[in-house]
């Protein structure tokens, strides 16, 4: 009977200790939800700007902690943008370059070449101190490894609760708490994140989509149908299920109401897409996978537009080394996914998972498309074959890229706003903190069905600033009244066509680093961000190698003569007939509207622009026709004029300089009827160089210049 009850007492007490280790586990566990974690600065988001903020924290002898919502570092630049969008590289500095000097130094070892020596790939030169184009697990490494040197702790899969995620004491923020519960108090706060949600969740004013060009005097703002030239559908196809016919309902992906007015503004952004990084190498391939929801309905569109002899799938396989690529978008139809990211900024976790997994489903259908549909040239395919996900790339995610490429979401509405016009220098850049130069780059942001009933796509812009120019502290500050200790070196205040261009990797690494100079200045001063010295800033940055001006050359942009500056009729060839493939530039001579036709100087008599017009009343018109002149154009163009009466052809020698206005030639005196409209064609039949197709002018016949 005693050992009994001494083997119940024995039971009563392990059940104790059960319950108190029980007890005691989750009293840990919520106590570790419930902690607040402490530092002089907290980085929101892992991308390549907040790594590098974070760094220079530590080395300025401050504290930081980085929060990542995700598992990996470095966003786009581990992220499959391996091919950098660099611009001119002699602005970058600081942190940023000896970043790619460190890819450097990984590729000088000869171990790292796998796949393919390093003599075979022509963008690595052992001479040269960085390297700009690498694969994204050597990339995430040298970010891991800026981490670990200067013993950074980092927070992962930890994301911001959007419900009450930001504690402020006035404009002051005092803490922001996640999802788990963790709480993290600092003294400045950085959101280096692509969508800023630390910023608009902290109560900072931002805007998402076009601005009109009237709000800030630019020029490339807001919807814009006749510049979008490039990655356009080059030549006509049909936008309804059944060609040609409008009651048959539109293809997937198009959508049938008003693009919007040249310059107005809206709501639209410009499209997201994978950098899938592919290889060619057959140990190291894997077969493209066909997602779950394939529907081929979605890529009808490109099978039209292949059937009509576009060929230039691959021309943004960007190789980065051991037989791989960045894979990007190129041409009116590709990895793009136009049209289906607006909810995406202003979305919550939940919208945005979804908006990311209907990319990933429509980018690896479009690889699968390409590679099995029967539709698809059998060149292209064959091609197509060589080529699959890399098997050492993105190994906890089925070998696809862990970061959408989110190119624009949220952007800061500060007391000053970039714009077009600090980019192209015709307005100062106050207080500039670093240096971009890439082109104003906007990828297209709608597919629509024009009256004609064909598929065109609206939004793409590049044009190139002429230079470096600086990007501006107050750029990155929120207004003071609104928060006065947060920087926000991604989503910072600028209109969407600026932007386009500071939007590149190296920039945000640039200003992740200047952010975090100021954070440590305004802390050591006890200053609100807005307030610090900036001498005393630019003295810092300059000290650690940030590059503020640039003394080199620059050009002036390439900008089209405006349609509308002229009186009368002008058809650009915007608005013309093509047939055959026709090659857009902006290269070289005067030039009307966004740019140019010319003929790839190929297939001879099969290639024609038709510009058709109407005049306002009968009576003798001249007839004007533009053309960007050069050496290499042929000096025998056929150019046909349908008048009333009848028709005239003339030869063109387009190695001639225009003489009116430096881009017009006049083709002459012919009278036209209201009733009737007026045709010019410009034909490549039996011509011995590039033929170009620009514009017409018709003026009555009265008019001199």
């Amino acid at each position: 009977m005693k050992q009994r009850r001494i083997h119940y007492i024995t039971i009563s007490a392990i059940l104790l200790v059960g319950i108190f280790v029980v007890s005691f586990s989750s009293r840990s566990e919520a106590a570790e939800a419930d902690a607040t974690h402490c530092a002089d600065v907290i980085v929101y988001g892992g991308t390549s700007a907040g790594v590098i903020a974070a760094v220079q924290v530590a080395r300025l002898g401050k504290t930081v902690i980085l929060i990542e919502p995700g598992r990996h570092l470095g966003g786009l630049t581990s992220g499959g943008l391996g091919y950098t969008d660099s611009g001119n590289k002699t602005v970058i500095g600081g942190l940023a370059l000896s970043y790619y000097q460190r890819l450097k130094t990984m590729y000088d070892d000869p171990k790292t070449w796998k796949w393919e020596k390093a003599v075979s790939f022509e963008k690595y030169k052992p001479e040269e101190k960085a390297i700009w184009v690498f694969e994204p697990h050597l990339a995430e490494k040298a970010y891991e490894q800026l981490i670990a040197e200067n013993r950074i702790p980092v927070f992962r899969t930890e994301r911001l609760d959007l419900k009450c995620g930001v504690v402020k004491n006035g404009n002051w923020i005092v803490e922001i708490k996640m999802e788990s519960g963790k709480l993290f108090r600092g003294k400045r706060f950085i959101d280096a994140t692509y969508e800023g949600d630390l910023m608009a969740k902290a109560g900072v004013s931002y805007t998402i989509g076009r601005e009109a060009n009237s709000q800030y005097g630019e020029t490339l703002n807001g919807v814009q149908k006749a510049h979008a030239v490039s990655h356009q559908f080059e030549n006509p196809v049909s936008a309804f299920v059944v060609p040609g016919d409008r009651s048959s309902g539109l293809l997937p992906g198009v959508h049938g109401g008003d693009p919007g007015e040249d310059g107005s503004a809206d709501h639209r952004v410009q499209a997201y897409c994978f950098r899938v990084c592919l290889s060619n190498h057959p140990e190291n391939r894997v077969p493209f996978p066909k997602p779950k929801n394939y529907d081929p309905l979605r890529y009808e569109l490109l099978a039209r537009y292949l059937q009509t002899g576009w060929d230039g799938v691959f021309n943004k396989f960007d190789r980065i080394p051991n037989r791989k690529t960045d894979t990007n978008n190129h041409g009116a139809f590709s990895t793009d996914n136009i049209g289906m990211n607006y909810d995406y900024p202003d979305g919550d976790y939940e919208t945005r998972q979804r908006i990311i997994d209907e990319h990933r489903d429509y980018e690896q259908g479009f690889f699968w498309f390409l590679a099995h549909d029967p539709r698809v040239p059998r060149k292209i395919q064959d091609h197509m074959n060589t080529w699959g996900l890399a098997k050492d790339e993105f190994t906890d995610n089925e070998n696809w890229p862990h970061q959408l490429y989110v190119r624009e979401a949220r952007r800061m509405v500060s007391d000053f706003v970039m714009t077009e016009n600090h980019l192209t220098r015709k307005m100062e850049t106050p207080k500039p903190i670093g240096m971009g130069s890439y082109n104003m780059d906007s990828h297209n942001v709608q597919r629509y069905v024009t009256a004609e009933g064909f598929a065109r796509n609206e939004g793409d812009i590049q044009v190139n600033p002429g230079g470096p120019y600086p990007v501006s502290y107050s750029a990155i500050v929120p207004r003071e009244k609104e928060c006065a200790n947060l920087l926000v070196p991604v989503c910072l205040s600028s209109s969407h066509i600026a932007y386009g261009s500071i939007r590149m990797e190296p920039v945000f690494m640039i200003l992740g680093q200047s952010a975090a100079t100021a954070a440590c200045q305004s802390i050591d001063h006890q200053q609100s961000v807005q307030q610090i010295d900036y001498q005393l800033l630019k003295k810092q940055l300059l000290k650690d190698g940030q590059i503020l001006e640039y003394a080199g050359p620059y050009r002036r942009p390439r900008i089209g003569i405006v349609p509308e500056s002229l009186t009368g009729i002008v058809v650009d060839d915007v608005q013309a007939i093509k047939k055959g493939m026709w090659r857009r530039s902006s290269s070289s001579g005067s030039f009307v509207g966004p740019g140019y036709l010319h003929d790839s100087r190929q297939a001879q008599g099969k290639k024609s622009v038709t510009f058709e017009f109407n005049v306002p009343r009968d009576g003798l018109y001249e007839v004007r026709l533009s053309y960007a002149q050069n050496a290499n154009r042929a000096s025998n163009v056929p150019v046909t004029i349908h008048y009333r009466d009848g028709s005239e052809t003339k030869l063109v020698d387009q190695k001639k300089e225009p003489t009116i206005k430096g881009a017009f030639i006049s083709l002459g005196r012919f009278p036209f009827s209201k009733r009737s409209p007026g045709k010019v064609v410009v034909e490549n039949r039996k011509t011995n160089g590039y033929v170009i197709a620009d514009s017409i002018w018709v003026v009555p016949a009265k008019v001199k210049e």
